[in-house]
C-alpha cells in the first residue's frame, strides 16, 4: 500500500485514549519515533472512565508506571470487581469478582464441582469460593505474593490523562494547542498527509491516530469508514454523570445498580463518588432520568450532571489507510464491565505488535482488524448476557432483553452452559471466569455437571469445598481494611 516510512506518528485529541497512546509509543518507541498530539483546550473530553480492569495492572508495568505515584496522582483506590445489584431480579445481588473462583480439574471446571456440591446440599454460595470477591465483600485489601490477589483501579479519568501527559512530555512526546479545522488527504491514495488547525498551523505525519472521540473526526469523518450498530442488542444510548462529595470509606468494588431502564453506577475514590446512570432513552426521557439519579446518590453534588449520548456499536474497520481510531472513535460498548480502558491498552499494544516501520501494509491491517474483531465481538457477548440472563419482568425494558435475539455466538454459550455446566474460553478472549460468575450470578444454574465430578466420594467433594472455603476465609482474615492499606500505601495528597 505504501513504501513510505512511519516516523512522524501524529496523535488527534488527548483524553485517556490520546494520552495513553502517547504514554506508550513516547515510552516504548520514543527514541524511533516523531510524536506529536494536537489537543484543543476548547473541546471536553467524556471524562468519565472511572473504573477499570486488571490488564490495566499489566499495562502500567509495561510502561514502567510507578503504582504508588499513579494512584496518588489520581485518587485512586482499588477494585476487586462489580456488585451486580438488582440485575437478577429486584432485590437481588452478586458480585462478580476478578481472580479464579474455586479449582478446576483438566476435563471440568469449578462449577461442576460446585454443582454437585449444591445437589447434595454442602456448596456455598459460588462466590464463596474466590478469594477477590470474599476480599471485595469484607472491605479488605492486600497486595499479595505472586500476584495472588487479582485487582484494577477506581481513578479520576481527568486527572489520569494530566498523570499520562507528564510521562509523555518527559519521553519527548510534543503537545500541539489548537482545534483540527481540515483533515488533509493524498487524491491517489485517500491517506491522510496532515491536519490543518483553526490557527493555521499544519501538522504533518505518516501516521495518525484518531482520539477525537465519537466524532470520529479522521477515521470516519475524512475516511469514512462506516460503523456497525449494536443498538439491537445494547438498547441503552444515553447516560448522565455526576461527581458527589464521599460519605463513607470507599468500597473495594464498583456497584451497578440496575433500575427500570438501565442501571447506575456508583465509583469510590479517595476524594469523591463519581455517579452516572446508563440509560435508554426510548423508555426513560433525560429529564427523568437525571431527577432518577439525583434521587438515589449520596452526598452533595460537586457539578452539574451531564447528559451523554452514544450509540453502541464499532467502526467496521479500526485501522484504515494510515489512520488508527482508539477510545471511543473507534466504537462504543456501554461502560457495564469497565472494558473501555482494556480496549483503548489492547489497540496500542497490538498496533506496537504490528508497527508499520517500513510503511503501510494491508495484511497489517487485515491482522490487526481481525484481532480486534474478535476481541471487541467477545466482550460485547459478555455484556449483552448481564441483559439478556435476567428473572427481571418488571419494566418494557427489561422484557425487551429477556426476549431478544441475541448473536449466534452467545446464544450457544448459554445453551452449552445451560444444559451441560460446559463453558470454554475462545483462544485469547478477555473474560474466562467472569462467564461462570455472570451466569450463576444472573440465575442461570446448570441443569448437569460433568461425570469427573463423581470420581470424588461425597466425603471427599464435601472436604474440598469446605478447605477452598476455609483458606479463603483465613487470608482475607489476615487483610487490613481496604481504607487502612489506601492510607499505609497511597494517601491522596
Amino acid at each position: 500500500m505504501s513504501n513510505k516510512p512511519v516516523k512522524k506518528v501524529v496523535i488527534a485529541g488527548g483524553g485517556t485514549a490520546g494520552w495513553m497512546a502517547a504514554a506508550a509509543f513516547g515510552k516504548l518507541m520514543g527514541k524511533q519515533l516523531d510524536i506529536t498530539l494536537v489537543e484543543s483546550d476548547e473541546i471536553s473530553t467524556v471524562g468519565v472512565g472511572e473504573a477499570t480492569i486488571p490488564t490495566m495492572v499489566f499495562f502500567h508495568r509495561l510502561l514502567n508506571v510507578s503504582e504508588k505515584e499513579f494512584m496518588q496522582a489520581t485518587n485512586g483506590t482499588f477494585k476487586l470487581g462489580i456488585n451486580f445489584e438488582n440485575w437478577r431480579d429486584v432485590n437481588e445481588d452478586y458480585l462478580h469478582a476478578f481472580g479464579v473462583t474455586g479449582k478446576a480439574s483438566w476435563a471440568a471446571g469449578f462449577q461442576h464441582f460446585w454443582r454437585k456440591g449444591k445437589d447434595k446440599g454442602f456448596s456455598g454460595d459460588f462466590g464463596d469460593y474466590c478469594l477477590e470477591r470474599v476480599a471485595a465483600e469484607a472491605g479488605k485489601f492486600q497486595h499479595l505474593p505472586n500476584n495472588g490477589l487479582s485487582y484494577a483501579y477506581h481513578i479520576d479519568a481527568g486527572l489520569y490523562a494530566k498523570f499520562l501527559r507528564q510521562l509523555s512530555e518527559a519521553c519527548g512526546v510534543k503537545r500541539v494547542e489548537g482545534k483540527i479545522e481540515q483533515v488533509n488527504t493524498d487524491a491517489d491514495t485517500g491517506f491522510i498527509t496532515s491536519l490543518t488547525l483553526a490557527k493555521g498551523d499544519v501538522i504533518d505525519g505518516d501516521f495518525f491516530i484518531d482520539c477525537t472521540g465519537f466524532r470520529g473526526l479522521l477515521i470516519e469523518q475524512a475516511l469514512h469508514t462506516g460503523y456497525e450498530d449494536w443498538s439491537h442488542w445494547l438498547p441503552c444510548d444515553s447516560a448522565i454523570a455526576v461527581q458527589t462529595q464521599a460519605t463513607q470509606a470507599p468500597i473495594p468494588y464498583t456497584r451497578s445498580i440496575a433500575h427500570q431502564a438501565g442501571w447506575q453506577w456508583r465509583i469510590p475514590l479517595q476524594n469523591r463518588v463519581g455517579n452516572g446512570l446508563v440509560f435508554c432513552s426510548k423508555y426513560l426521557s433525560d429529564e427523568n432520568a437525571k431527577q432518577l439519579l439525583l434521587e438515589n446518590i449520596e452526598g452533595d453534588t460537586l457539578n452539574q450532571p451531564r447528559v451523554i449520548k452514544f450509540r453502541t456499536g464499532r467502526r467496521l474497520k479500526t485501522w484504515n489507510k494510515n489512520c488508527l481510531a482508539v477510545g471511543l472513535s473507534s466504537g462504543f460498548l456501554e461502560p457495564l464491565e469497565s472494558t473501555s480502558i482494556h480496549l483503548i491498552q489492547q489497540s496500542i499494544v497490538r498496533f506496537i505488535k504490528l508497527f508499520p516501520a517500513a510503511g503501510v501494509q494491508q495484511c497489517d491491517i487485515d491482522e490487526f482488524n481481525y484481532q480486534t474483531n474478535f476481541d471487541v465481538e467477545k466482550i460485547r457477548d459478555f455484556i449483552i448476557l448481564h441483559y439478556k440472563v435476567t428473572h427481571r419482568n418488571d419494566s418494557e425494558f427489561w422484557r425487551y432483553c429477556r426476549n431478544m435475539e441475541v448473536p449466534a455466538s452467545l446464544a450457544h454459550r448459554i445453551a452449552l452452559f445451560k444444559e451441560t455446566g460446559r463453558m470454554f474460553r475462545e483462544g485469547d478472549e478477555l473474560f474466562d471466569d467472569s462467564w461462570q460468575q455472570v451466569m450463576i450470578g444472573q440465575g442461570l444454574i446448570p441443569e448437569a455437571y460433568h461425570p469427573i465430578v463423581d470420581s470424588l466420594s461425597d466425603e471427599e467433594l464435601k472436604r474440598m469445598l469446605l478447605q477452598l472455603k476455609n483458606n479463603i476465609a483465613r487470608t482475607v482474615d489476615n487483610m487490613p481494611s481496604h481504607e487502612q492499606y489506601l492510607a499505609q500505601f497511597c494517601p491522596a495528597h
